[in-house]
């Protein structure tokens, strides 16, 4: 087996997977006082660590209390920057050739008379070419399915009833030949998402995470205020790439601060409803927002506008404790966690302090022999290498399935505001059963299952009548596939070693907003056959979930830390190993985690999304090791 990476959890101590049995007791309950003391130097070493501070400042006291809420905005931010492109350029699916020489008749009238039929359905882009003026005289009201047709000449009416205002594609007839440049500009989205994840991580790494998260949500701003000012698709595109680069990063950084502030039996709360609460709140509310104002200019100003209110965050929230560490600030970082000490009504003794600063110094060398790895070493052997590739596509599987059930709802033959509402809220639940059960059934086969069940449910949509039970059966498979999304990232920052775990998971996220950019092609094949969207999104949920199993499981296993690591670890796991059904429980029992600290690491890798913030993460931790099994 190989080496094992050890991870604290809220008591200070190490949680290695060893259960002390009666001749350790002494030397072990050592570590069990590291929550009630200032741990002492062993060996010329500190062994304190952030999370060894919080049963002095509080683990989640009022200050922490006060950083949650303040996720609100930033949620509401990152879920309308997301969404409000689908609703910005909306087409109604029932809309026709205008006819000037008609505009007289009703809408029925010139239907009859205009529009060439296919099969039972009006034919959006071609009309008869007769002369109009001479038809009316000659008191005809239907036309004869006969006459010549041409494209439309005059431009399109739309039917109002299904959505009952003017976007930017409807007064700019982005429709039939022009059909795909909603979609192209909703790729060109991600590419600005490529950008921003770049810029913006090497700016928190740089100049800190709240100058990052002022940036990335004033960019945002800038883009969505400039979009009410478009008149072409040219200008449209570069103010909805401004937009991209905000997307993820406006609500990312404060997420990772939050969590970095709050003590590990709490990071699964938060971690799981900042996202549950707050984001599908705001994605639910996002369409009747739409339907209130009825005018796409107007929806860009109210859900842009808000972005502006980052410029107070500084004066707000505190810089992040760690970042700071990693510049060698380590009074300032020690200054905010006093202001936590306060505010939380705790009194720390000085002498914890001065052992976490020895200790930040003592892990500021021991980042010294990190920095030559890069990512292409996970690429330099090949059991590692394959994990990696393997990660890497079950992670575009993952974005491009997901991005597509979300953009796939107004093809489902239902009102796209009631739909896109219900779909939105299978997050809730989503996260509420993946938390239950992500440490019970284990990641490999819980991405699979869902994967899988996403795919099937997917597939029967594209048989089912179109209405209803089509739509029914869709939001069952974006339920399934939004536990697979919040499953992918914390798999694959379990999976990459130490070492290489910031690149890692960095390059992984990327290529997701890779996959992104052809999800909305995806979804535009719905303009050649309604199934064929859901026809791929199932096929790749299939594929994917299968590709997880070749995965090796984490649950209850001890994370790689070096490349060696990486390269062994789950050499001696099966393909078919389940964790429900082990045969050897009492190894289990041996080697199973507190939740406490298992929920510390699923909320802490949630939030691994850029480099900038993983680099100095607080991934290794000091322990009490007895000495039989150190050896």
């Amino acid at each position: 087996m190989p080496p094992l990476e050890k991870v604290s959890d809220v008591s200070g101590y190490s949680n290695s997977g060893f259960v002390p049995d009666q001749n350790h007791n002494n030397k072990d309950n050592k570590c069990l006082e590291l929550a009630h003391r200032p741990p002492e130097k062993t060996e010329g070493k500190t062994s304190f660590d952030f999370d060894d501070l919080f049963p002095h400042i509080g683990a989640f006291g009022y200050y922490q209390i006060f950083l949650f809420l303040m996720m609100i905005p930033f949620a509401f931010f990152v879920a309308w920057v997301y969404f409000t492109q689908i609703f910005v350029t909306l087409v109604p699916e029932q809309h026709w050739c205008w006819v000037p020489e008609l505009a007289n008749l009703t809408a029925h009238q010139r239907k009859s008379l205009a529009i060439p039929m296919d099969g039972e359905v009006l034919n959006r882009c071609r009309m008869y070419d007769v002369n109009y003026t001479e038809i009316l005289e000659m008191g005809i009201e239907h036309a004869n399915p006969s006459w010549k047709t041409v494209h439309c000449q005059h431009g399109w009416e739309y039917n109002r009833t299904e959505v009952p205002y003017s976007t930017i594609a409807t007064e700019n007839n982005w429709v039939c030949d022009n059909a795909a440049l909603p979609s192209t500009a909703q790729s060109i989205f991600f590419c600005g998402a490529i950008l921003g994840g770049l810029v913006f991580g090497w700016l928190a790494d740089r100049m800190g995470r709240i100058p990052a998260l002022v940036g990335t949500n004033l960019v945002g701003f800038v883009g969505g205020m400039a979009t009410t000012m478009c008149s072409s698709f040219w200008t449209f595109a570069a103010c909805r790439f401004l937009v991209g680069m905000a997307f993820d990063n406006c609500f990312t950084m404060m997420y990772i601060l939050v969590l970095e502030y709050v003590g590990p039996k709490w990071r699964t709360f938060v971690a799981n409803m900042s996202i549950a609460i707050f984001f599908t709140f705001a994605a639910s509310i996002l369409p009747w927002i739409a339907l209130w104002v009825s005018n796409w200019k107007m929806l860009c100003y109210v859900t842009s506008a808000p972005l502006a209110l980052a410029i107070f965050t500084p004066w707000i929230v505190p810089e992040s404790a760690r970042w700071l560490v990693s510049q060698g600030k380590i009074d300032k970082s020690i200054g905010i966690l006093k202001k936590f000490e306060k505010l939380n009504r705790r009194k720390v003794d000085q002498k914890v302090y001065d052992q976490f600063k020895d200790s930040c110094l003592d892990l500021q060398k021991e980042d010294e022999g990190n920095k030559n790895y890069t990512v292409l070493d996970l690429f330099k052997t090949p059991r590692l290498r394959r994990i990696t590739m393997i990660l890497i596509v079950l992670w575009m599987a993952i974005s491009l399935v997901f991005d597509g059930h979300v953009r796939n709802v107004g093809t489902l033959g239902l009102d796209i505001f009631l739909t896109f509402t219900i779909a939105s809220a299978t997050e809730f639940p989503a996260d509420t059963f993946l938390t239950a059960v992500l440490d019970v059934w284990g990641r490999r086969w819980l991405a699979c299952g869902s994967m899988v069940v996403s795919g099937i449910f997917s597939l029967l949509a594209t048989v089912a009548p179109l209405g209803v039970p089509s739509a029914t059966l869709a939001i069952f498979g974006r339920f399934a596939i939004n536990i697979s999304y919040n499953i992918g990232l914390q798999y694959a920052a379990e999976l990459l070693p130490t070492v290489v775990r910031a690149q890692g998971v960095a390059l992984i996220h990327i290529m997701g907003y890779v996959a992104s950019i052809v999800a909305p092609f995806v979804v535009y094949l719905a303009n050649i056959d309604l199934a064929l969207p859901l026809l791929i999104l199932g096929v790749l949920g299939i594929a994917g979930g299968i590709l997880a199993l070749f995965l090796p499981e984490t649950l209850d296993q001890e994370l790689p830390q070096t490349l060696q690591d990486g390269e062994n670890f789950g050499l001696d796991q099966q393909i078919w190993d389940f964790p429900c059904i082990k045969k050897d429980q009492l190894e289990k029992r041996a080697f199973k985690r507190s939740s406490s600290t298992r929920s510390s690491i699923r909320a802490s890798f949630r939030g691994e999304v850029r480099s900038s913030m993983l680099n100095r993460s607080s991934l290794r931790k000091s322990v009490c090791v007895p000495e039989n099994l150190a050896a």
